[in-house]
């Protein structure tokens, strides 16, 4: 099993519209054998320190193995909505895992 931790970073009045991109591509992740764990929107006093700035989403999704992961990032329907993502993502830091 694989984890992935995502850090996403939202540009300042594109909020709608990352939410929008979300709304279509998290229902796809169970077509790849992804399960969302968490989706944190953690508020600006629940971040102690940091050198990134302030995090819009934390997401922790896990596959079974990384061609899970990257038939899901692929996957057609999902880069029908990539412009969504684009347009109101600043940078996203993107960490692999494994369970300990």
């Amino acid at each position: 099993m694989l984890y992935y931790t995502q850090i996403v970073f939202v540009k300042e009045g594109q909020e709608a519209v990352f939410h929008a991109f979300e709304d279509q591509v998290l229902p796809l992740l169970e077509r790849h054998k992804g399960t969302l764990l968490y989706r944190v929107r953690p508020d600006t006093a629940s971040v102690l320190t940091t050198t990134l700035g302030h995090p819009y989403e934390i997401h922790l999704v896990s596959f079974p193995d990384r061609t899970d992961f990257e038939s899901y990032r692929d996957d057609p329907e999902r880069r029908q909505h990539i412009t969504l993502k684009d347009t109101s993502v600043e940078r996203i830091l993107l960490v692999e895992g494994r369970r300990l």
